[in-house]
């Protein structure tokens, strides 16, 4: 096997890792719930989103730090430091523990997932990366298609072999990794800001909190409105201090590469409606129509699934016609899935005529969109910002997956058993919005991704280097 064609097998493990872990926690909630009855759903919810954060401010640190010491050494450590973490979460006594244990691993994510595609991309000759991207995103696909009824199947024995699983993975690839990789690194001047990375994870922390905890609180009540204050307190030094750091962690210069900046825009956008349906789908099948979990993880693999169908294949259309017109149709798609959800799903178990189109059509748009977007990013970027400004783009839906999750949560807010459809199909609508949302912003994108890509401008280029 070409090395190239190695390195693409051995880092997907380590995204398949990740995405199989995220659907799995979806689709053990219930159980999470039942285990733990003492806690709240606002409270509850901080087991997906504490790793969300605070993978999303460890994001690009950790791509830069990569880009110093050595991708494959970091892709490695992350690796293990996720495998170990995973055995805290599958032994934890409380609620806090498990999101403790979940910010551990959240860190070893972190910094997986800028190696992957940083270790990727400079193997790949510049014609053969939007194959490569598509490829990395359908691997995505297929563990999202899995989780689901993995999840159901483990979730029959106990929530923590959910975590278990992740174990042996880890081990195992990262053995592999350690004598099939060869070491990438790149020049880098100055330390990863991490001061700003805490200031970004403080600041979308509190936003989140303010969003989850503003309906119990009411939202004019002192607390709320201190939370949203301080979140933009934080979130605006973390931009002046970006602007004056000699490594920050978004370098701003970036941000005025018109693909790059719309691309993760459309992540951030188009992950908070998925994070959210994520979580909705689960609600749906578990709670109002009373599936086991097991049932429930089979009746959502067929959306995951059309999402590792679409990936590559819109990958490949993306790099013949450009990412612009593909993203487009994957963000129309996806709204289309929840017009149709929205139409038809009621609290009558109607799996096959009512929930399963729209879920399969809301699927396809998942894998339009993802096996996009990442080219969008890395399209203007010069070799040696692949991992960071993948980092950035992993920030981005990291992000918009820990809104969208608190978003659901605060509409679900004080609903019963008997409403709490109506606060799912509120969940349904902002999903749609955030489709629409994605579909409006690739059209600005410009024609990026097509064989004829203009060179990135040396000027850019110049700052990259010297950041």
């Amino acid at each position: 096997m070409e090395q190239r064609w190695k390195v693409l097998l051995i880092t997907s493990v380590g995204l398949f890792m990740a995405s199989l872990d995220l659907f799995i926690v979806n689709i053990a909630f219930p159980d999470l719930a039942k285990d733990f009855h003492e806690a709240s759903l606002s409270n509850l919810s901080w087991v997906l989103n504490a790793y969300a954060i605070v993978f999303a401010a460890l994001l690009v640190p950790a791509g830069r730090i990569a880009d110093r010491v050595g991708r494959k050494r970091v892709f490695i450590l992350g690796l293990l430091l996720f495998s170990a973490a995973s055995g805290l979460c599958a032994v934890a006594p409380s609620i806090p523990f498990l999101v403790g244990a979940r910010v551990l691993q959240a860190a070893g994510g972190a910094m997986m997932l800028p190696t992957t595609l940083g270790l990727i991309l400079p193997a790949f000759p510049v014609e053969q990366r939007a194959v490569a991207i598509g490829i990395w995103s359908a691997v995505g696909g297929v563990a999202a298609a899995l989780g689901p009824p993995i999840g159901g199947l483990l979730v029959q024995l106990s929530w923590r072999w959910i975590f278990v699983v992740n174990v042996p993975i880890g081990i195992v690839t990262a053995l592999v990794a350690l004598r099939a990789l060869d070491e990438v690194r790149e020049p880098e001047d100055g330390r990863p800001d991490l001061l700003g990375a805490a200031e970004l994870a403080l600041g979308i922390g509190l936003l989140t909190l303010g969003i989850v905890k503003g309906p119990d609180w009411g939202w004019a009540d002192p607390r709320a409105l201190g939370s949203f204050a301080a979140s933009l307190a934080l979130i605006v030094a973390f931009v002046f201090r970006s602007a004056r750091h000699p490594a920050p962690v978004i370098e701003l210069p970036l941000l005025r590469v018109r693909s790059f900046a719309l691309a993760n825009l459309a992540a951030m956008v188009f992950f908070a409606g998925f994070g959210a349906m994520l979580l909705s789908g689960v609600l749906l099948l578990t709670e109002v129509w009373g599936y086991s979990a097991l049932k429930a993880g089979l009746a959502l693999a067929p959306g995951p699934l059309m999402a590792a169908i679409f990936a590559a294949p819109a990958g490949r259309l993306g790099g013949r016609i450009g990412q612009r017109p593909v993203a487009v149709a994957g963000g129309l798609t996806f709204a289309a899935g929840f017009a149709v959800i929205l139409a038809s799903v009621g609290a009558e178990p109607e799996y096959a005529a009512a929930f399963l189109p729209g879920f399969m059509l809301g699927g396809a748009g998942v894998g339009m969109v993802l096996g996009t977007l990442p080219a969008a990013v890395t399209a203007a970027l010069p070799p040696e910002r692949f991992a960071t400004g993948t980092a950035v783009f992993g920030m981005a839906r990291q992000l918009g997956a820990a809104i969208g999750v608190a978003v659901l949560v605060a509409l679900l807010n004080g609903t019963t058993e008997g409403d709490l459809l109506a606060g799912l199909q509120r969940g349904w609508a902002f999903s749609l919005g955030a489709g629409l949302g994605v579909a409006a912003l690739a059209l600005a994108f410009g024609p990026v991704g097509v064989p004829a890509r203009k060179a990135p401008e040396p000027e850019l280029v110049a700052q990259h280097g010297s950041a």
